[in-house]
């Protein structure tokens, strides 16, 4: 009997969502969890999402967290946490060679286990008005994940454009993330919805 296939979520606290790490199959809470309760066929799905991670910090644990798992998809969420620290903690880091970095990660992976990959962009629903300077940062690092999702042929789910209409629909960006970057419950349903409808059935 072949092993079941595994599909793997990979990012920061919107990615993390709660999960319990001392309990390797637990997904959170979040548009993992829910895309995972979506995935027809039964895979095997993990959360490796951690909270406050920049690439920087996924790239440190990318061997551990992602290639040993040797999965049949790969999604990967980050970049927010860095355009938030170059704001409230002054540690910049260049989007030039922050989508070296992340391409990088991607070449390795791809020559490793060759998964099918899903690049979810970096998102953020001003609901400060200061917030409204981050985006120069961030929508840099999107143009950047489009760029990737290209490059390895992955799956893009453009979700700055999709919660932002969303936001504009409910007349409040808290009611999709509260803080403008950690999504309400409904803001992980659409992510959710979207992931799914962008995926469809992972490979056997």
């Amino acid at each position: 009997m072949q092993p079941r296939a595994t599909v793997l979520f990979q990012g920061d606290s919107i990615t993390e969502a709660g999960r319990d790490r001392s309990s390797p199959g637990d997904l959170g809470h979040g548009y993992a969890a829910l895309a995972a309760a979506g995935l027809p066929g039964a895979p095997h799905v993990l959360n490796r999402g951690v909270g406050g991670d920049r690439l920087a910090d996924l790239r440190e644990r990318w061997e551990a967290d992602t290639m040993a798992h040797r999965p049949a998809l790969v999604s990967v969420l980050i970049g927010v946490n860095d355009t938030w620290r170059r704001y409230d903690r002054d540690l910049p880091s260049p989007v030039e060679s922050w989508e070296q970095d992340y391409h990088r990660l991607l070449t390795g992976l791809r020559g490793h286990c060759a998964p099918r990959l899903v690049l979810i962009e970096p998102f953020l629903l001003p609901v400060r008005a200061e917030q409204w300077g981050w985006r120069a940062d961030l929508d840099a690092r999107i143009q950047a994940v489009r760029r990737l999702a290209a490059a390895h042929g992955a799956h893009l789910l453009a979700a700055d454009g999709l919660l932002n209409q969303a936001a504009r629909t409910a007349g409040d960006p808290a009611l999709i993330a509260a803080d403008g970057v950690h999504p309400t419950a409904l803001g992980h349903r659409l992510l959710a919805d979207a992931w799914l409808a962008l995926v469809g059935a992972p490979n056997p």
